[in-house]
């Protein structure tokens, strides 16, 4: 079967299950819990981060790797133009870019000044349909502007 013998109302809801993955993993790690994140993932996912090499393998390893973010982290993140390809029944691929504000050092009901994003770059990630269900396969992240999470020193309200 080709993508073009795909029923365009399965294609779309393929389309949409992927691009909800990419915004619920995003929600997990800016208000939720982000060692969850490894559940939105096949038990052989993987994350990578090709420009200094880190790859995280397995969901176990991913959930240890997110849970262990610092509890004083504020982030959000900003992504746009998720596209979604569908490949067949049960593979698929998206490309979607993302802006990063981040700051270690946060105290709960602290209102921080504006800033420019911590990291700005895209994700190429893969889906697999498992049981009847869409997941994350594989994200590698692309970061062409990028630095490192400011800590800040006091809290501060404005």
């Amino acid at each position: 079967m080709t993508t073009h013998d795909l029923d365009p109302i399965a294609r779309l809801l393929a389309e949409r299950s992927c691009e909800r993955l990419v915004l619920e993993l995003v929600r997990r790690l800016d208000l939720g819990d982000p060692s969850t994140v490894c559940d939105l993932f096949t038990t052989d996912g993987i994350w990578e981060w090709p420009y200094d090499g880190r790859r995280i393998e397995g969901r176990e390893a991913l959930r240890a790797y997110f849970g262990s973010r610092p509890v004083d982290r504020l982030s959000r993140r900003m992504c746009t133009n998720i596209l979604v390809t569908v490949d067949s029944p049960d593979t698929a691929a998206a490309t979607t870019y993302f802006a990063t504000y981040r700051v270690d050092g946060y105290t709960d009901g602290a209102l921080i000044p504006p800033r420019l994003p911590a990291n700005i770059g895209h994700y190429e990630d893969t889906f697999r349909k498992v049981d009847g269900v869409w997941l994350m396969a594989t994200r590698t992240l692309a970061l062409p502007f990028g630095g490192p999470t400011e800590r800040l020193d006091a809290p501060s309200r404005y």
